[in-house]
């Protein structure tokens, strides 16, 4: 049996086993997808309805101070990083020379005629669609209505919709009635998603601060791949110079994961995970463009050293069962603000869950997911990122109080907070 499917088998295995006793899935063997648990607030009249849905920018109530990061410190803005325009030497330098200017906010409020106000996060052109559209869909409905307004937003923007910009809006304004609702119940949104039964979750830094992030106290680690397929051998010199370096810092037991984002092609993914063997890379992410399913199938079959992990540019249950149908990864990988929100990231956990795959959102600490990790234990892990090396000590010291961070034998440990809704503490401005 290869390692991989054997790791894959029992620890998801065991992962899915004490989900079942938590949240448990049933499914109809005639039915396309596995229901998530009902919910327990889902026949329960508010009393709500919502007045408003308006794109805002959010700011924290308390500002960090700002800083210029620490002088050789890895930055994603201003380093190279491997993207799908890298063949094209004008894009190649950095993401911030193709990425858009100005899509507007992609934050919401939703406003209720009690006075009870939601925040939500969703993805780039979020505005355009909640200005121009979702309020005409949802404006006087009783916001604890979570999964008929999610099915009314589906279904009236399918003409024009169903990935990208439309799905990020549906998203922040789903996220946002979940936040109504936990408010209007005084219970965070991790108590909405039923008992939870661990203290914290093992979280992972992303990034290529190798020693600020071992410092910290994180034993796994995903580092982002500076080069691909248009920088042949030297290129791959220098990835798995960056591998090396960062198992040699976090010595043979912390975990290194890889994120591509979308930049290889099959051949160079064989090649590379084929050059990292050594080093014991737990997965690869995205190594292709999100809408390869038979070349993500394909790389799954052929590539025995490590596991595959996608799922970041994914939309809503229908994306997620296409990975499923083609075998394409062994771990999946949904973002709350783009997937669809809270309501259909249940939705895809539950077909994780009858795939037998484990679910570790992208961005898995911030905005609100963490409450969806916590509630989960079919994710066993939570993406983290740490604030940029060179700042002051309050900007490592609210990180710390913000994500309920802890320590302890797999290193660093999180957990959401326990105030209503999602518990943010944010300001429209």
């Amino acid at each position: 049996m290869r390692r991989r499917t054997f790791v894959r088998t029992t620890v998801a295995g065991g992962l899915l086993t004490l989900g079942g006793k938590t949240g448990a899935v049933t499914q109809d063997a005639t039915a396309r997808f596995p229901a998530p648990a009902p919910l327990p607030f889902r026949e329960e009249k508010s009393g709500l309805k919502i007045t408003a849905i308006r794109a805002v920018k959010l700011v924290p109530k308390r500002p960090l101070p700002t800083y210029e990061p620490a002088v050789g410190s890895w930055n994603t803005s201003q380093v190279e990083v491997a993207h799908p325009l890298s063949g094209y030497p004008r894009f190649k330098p950095r993401r911030s020379l193709f990425f858009a200017d100005d899509l507007g906010p992609d934050t919401v409020v939703v406003e209720t005629d009690k006075g009870i106000t939601g925040f939500g996060y969703g993805g780039p052109g979020t505005a355009f669609v909640v200005e121009r559209h979702l309020p005409k869909l949802l404006l006087g409905e009783d916001p604890f209505q979570v999964e008929r307004l999610w099915d009314i937003m589906w279904r009236g923007t399918l003409y024009y919709g169903r990935k990208g910009a439309v799905v990020h809006a549906i998203s922040a304004v789903d996220n946002a009635l979940w936040d109504i609702v936990g408010k209007a119940l005084h219970k965070p949104v991790y108590q909405l998603l039923g008992k939870v039964d661990r203290q914290r979750v093992p979280g992972y830094c992303t990034g290529n601060n190798i020693e600020q992030a071992a410092e910290f106290g994180f034993k796994k680690l995903k580092l982002a791949l500076p080069y691909g397929p248009a920088d042949g051998e030297k290129g791959l010199d220098k990835n798995e110079q960056l591998v090396q370096r960062a198992r040699r810092i976090l010595g043979p037991d912390g975990e290194i994961m890889l994120d591509c984002w979308m930049a290889l092609t099959e051949s160079y993914t064989e090649q590379l995970a084929a050059r990292l063997k050594p080093y014991r890379v737990y997965w690869m992410e995205e190594c292709l463009m999100p809408d390869d399913y038979v070349g993500m199938g394909r790389l799954n079959a052929r590539v025995d050293s490590t596991r595959m992990a996608t799922g970041e540019h994914e939309y809503t249950r229908y994306g997620f069962e296409m990975l499923a149908r083609h075998k394409a990864a062994d771990i999946w990988q949904p973002d709350m603000k783009w997937c669809g929100g809270l309501t259909e990231m249940r939705w895809i956990d539950s077909l994780a869950r009858a795939n037998r795959t484990p679910v570790i959102p992208h961005g898995g600490w911030r905005d609100g997911a963490a409450h969806f990790v916590f509630s989960n234990r079919n994710t066993p892990w939570c993406e983290m990122f740490l604030p940029w090396p060179g700042g002051p000590k309050e900007v490592y010291d609210r990180f710390e109080e913000e994500n309920g961070i802890t320590r302890g034998p797999e290193g660093i440990y999180m957990r959401p907070p326990d105030r209503p809704g999602f518990g943010f503490e944010l300001r429209p401005v």
